[in-house]
């Protein structure tokens, strides 16, 4: 396979993220190669469809994390890639999925797939990678990794109907955003590390550990997204800044500014927020009013100690290289840029 053809782990740190890649690099072409056996399908929109989505430049974090969580827990095989590609078919499910509920025409610097093939096949599609999912998983014949992978999408369904209950809402709390971003972001990473314990062979402590980990890196990740709509590029962010204000999401950074802010400023959030069409200079106002008033630097220590404690999780595994590996990435998801 061409490595230029692979998705990169992108972080403003290089010699982090060459330092995780130049690690990984053999499992993420395993992963690449059962992607693309996986989606062949014998109706073709299908596997068009699935190739689209999976070939936008995703960081395959999500299966990357089960094969990790294995290996620290002993395995030493190759049976673990299909298992693995289970978790970002789920993850390309939603995004399917998310890109029709936000009407997003933007997604990883190309257009949406919902805006070339219409709605309708979209989210059929994302169906039938659901299905595909726990068909791969069932393969594998045990129960206790199944329930844990429909648990995770039960969650994550509901994390979607929260997240629509408070669209528009700018009185949602702290509390029920983080209610919103572990049930659609965190939960499936947790699940992806703790399913690599089972697999690797780990016992009740490790899968709680690993599952304590992906958890909080999940928290963290999503974190981190929340800033870079204030503060990222378009062509790093692979879709517009300021989309999710946009698409009328309040996230912790502008739940924050309007906590802090002067009671003006609150007036004029409010009243940027909840028009119809906000223009680019409109947004640009908000999102100087989210800096100013420390909605980034507040956001962003969250995302750090949510950082750290995943980190303090694999305390209870000896030192290592693979250690090492999951030790970066909860680093390079502070440093991130994309």
């Amino acid at each position: 396979m061409d490595a230029s053809a692979l998705p990169t782990l992108n972080s403003c740190h290089g010699n982090l993220k060459e330092r995780i890649y130049s690690r990984v690099r053999p499992d993420m072409i395993r992963i690449e190669e059962e992607i693309n056996r996986l989606l062949i399908s014998d109706i073709p929109l299908i596997s068009v469809i699935g190739r689209y989505i999976m070939g936008s430049g995703g960081k395959r974090l999500r299966p990357l994390l089960m094969i990790l969580g294995s290996r620290l827990c002993g395995y030493s095989g190759t049976n673990d890639a299909p298992l693995a590609v289970v978790f970002e078919f789920v993850h390309a499910a939603t995004l399917l999925h998310d890109d029709v509920v936000d009407h997003a025409e933007i997604r990883r610097n190309r257009p949406a797939a919902n805006t070339i093939w219409g709605n309708p096949a979209v989210v059929l599609v994302g169906d039938f990678l659901y299905s595909k999912s726990i068909q791969m998983a069932v393969g594998y014949q045990d129960i206790r990794i199944l329930e844990i992978l429909l648990d995770a999408t039960t969650r994550m369904s509901e994390g979607e109907v929260l997240q629509l209950i408070h669209s528009d809402d700018l009185e949602i709390s702290e509390t029920e955003y983080l209610q919103v971003i572990t049930r659609k972001t965190a939960v499936l990473i947790g699940a992806a590390c703790r399913v690599g314990a089972i697999f690797g062979g780990g016992g009740s402590a490790e899968e709680k550990a690993l599952g304590d980990y992906g958890h909080n890196l999940g928290i963290s990740f999503q974190l981190i997204d929340d800033t870079l709509d204030f503060t990222g590029e378009t062509k790093e962010l692979g879709k517009p800044v300021g989309n999710d204000i946009q698409e009328g999401k309040a996230t912790l950074p502008l739940i924050h500014a309007l906590r802090n802010a002067k009671p003006a400023e609150r007036k004029r959030l409010l009243q940027i927020f909840s028009s119809d069409v906000i223009t680019e200079n409109e947004a640009a106002e908000l999102r100087n009013v989210v800096i100013r008033t420390g909605g980034i630097d507040y956001t962003h220590e969250l995302a750090s100690r949510h950082a750290m404690e995943a980190r303090e999780a694999l305390s209870i595994f000896p030192d290592g290289p693979v250690k090492e590996i999951l030790v970066d990435i909860a680093e390079y998801v502070i440093y991130r840029r994309t």
